[in-house]
């Protein structure tokens, strides 16, 4: 009997497998210097309210809802390609429907005023809604036309808006408006009634400012995640092609009438706050300039881009806010009456300038500055040599 030899198997052995290149972990996000920059923001934001005066606190707060509003439009215009001059009508919509869902039926300035008397919060949240629902009234021709033609189409949306608003006194006030009742939430009410937090006396600016974060920063979230996702690379698509997005297979009609019902709940979201801020709603302020600026802010800020609405509702709305509290000390900025340049005056020459130096040398709008990085993952990738063979110099 002969004698075998069993060959013994080499010892398995496990190598682990690398993860996707593209997907840093958790300790490397939080390594991130945006990360620390998005936590020390934050802080100041809550903090603020302790130390700023209600100048400063109005300000901030009619730039959260320029920023709302702006959000809307640039999904409208920036991501679809959708041009749209009327997104002051829906910010009326908004901020009256408010008005008149919430308030009591009274006599004001000679206008015997319509009120329903709902709980405001229930009242607010009609009120998005029926901005969205005067939106889809709008959307078949939203829908169907495009460009210049639709930009023309909604223009109509203000002239009608503003005949509406000063000619409904029952409804609106008539020239001099109406008074917005306070906002009220489980109890709590957003009015002057002083409340004393941490030895600092919080009145109806001080709530709002939390309250108007908290709907930023839903409204940022929420449009991120449709920008993020499948109905925003169809938005895209229509964007940039509307007859190979068709072919492909996107809804383009249905898409652009959906888009703009959003946007007008945005612009409605952001007239209740306005109204709420103002504490008095006045059919001058919802007209044509309104319009304009906002188309500023997301050509500002850049186009397509959350961060840039932001940014450039920030910019448009602070900019006269700014000129105003400090007409004294500046040069060629007088005081408004005066006789001089008024800090309105002077802030739309501003926005022109912004809006030519933008789109000549920063098409990305504000939003892109300092913000090119390197592509994500590519710091880390592996590096794999082929084996060496026996005798071969390492």
């Amino acid at each position: 009997m002969s004698d075998t030899t069993a060959e013994v198997a080499p010892e398995a052995t496990t190598t682990p497998i690398p993860g996707p290149v593209g997907a840093p972990s958790l300790t490397d996000r939080l390594r991130r210097p945006r990360t620390y920059a998005v936590l020390i923001a934050s802080v100041l934001l809550l903090a603020l309210p302790f130390y700023l005066d209600r100048f400063w606190l109005q300000a901030g707060l009619f730039a959260m809802a320029a920023a709302i509003g702006a959000i809307g439009l640039n999904m409208l215009t920036g991501a679809t390609g959708q041009l749209s001059m009327g997104h002051a009508f829906f910010l009326a919509v908004g901020a009256y429907g408010y008005c008149i869902l919430a308030g009591e039926s009274s006599t004001e300035n000679g206008h015997a005023l319509t009120g329903l008397g709902l709980p405001t919060w229930l009242a607010a949240i009609l009120a998005v809604a029926l901005a969205g629902a005067a939106g889809g009234l709008f959307s078949p021709i939203a829908g169907r036309l495009r460009g210049a033609y639709l930009g023309i189409a909604t223009l109509a949306l203000i002239f009608i808006g503003q005949h509406v608003l000063f000619n409904a006194g029952s409804l609106t006030g008539g020239y001099n408006g109406r008074e917005v009742p306070p906002l009220s939430l489980f109890g709590f009410t957003f009015d002057d009634s002083e409340l004393v937090v941490a030895a600092v006396p919080f009145g109806s600016s001080e709530k709002l400012w939390y309250a108007g974060l908290a709907a930023l920063l839903l409204s940022a979230l929420f449009a991120r995640g449709i920008l993020r996702g499948r109905p925003g690379r169809a938005m895209n698509a229509i964007r940039d092609h509307r007859i190979a997005a068709g072919v492909m297979g996107v809804p383009v009609a249905r898409y652009r009438a959906g888009v703009f019902v959003l946007s007008s709940m945005y612009a409605g979201l952001a007239g209740v706050l306005l109204a709420l801020v103002f504490q008095r709603t006045v059919p001058e302020y919802f007209g044509m300039i309104l319009s304009l600026e906002y188309l500023a802010m997301i050509v500002i800020g850049g186009l397509g881009s959350v961060a840039g609405a932001v940014v450039g509702a920030f910019f448009v709305s602070l900019l006269p806010q700014v000129l105003t509290h400090y007409s004294d000390s500046l040069p060629l900025v007088s005081a408004p009456g005066t006789g001089g340049l008024a800090p309105g005056e002077a802030s739309r020459y501003l926005y022109g300038a912004a809006v030519v130096a933008v789109v000549l040398f920063l098409p990305g709008g504000l939003a892109r500055l300092g913000l090119a990085r390197p592509r994500p993952g590519a710091g880390r990738q592996r590096r794999f040599t082929r084996p060496k063979k026996s005798g071969e110099k390492k």
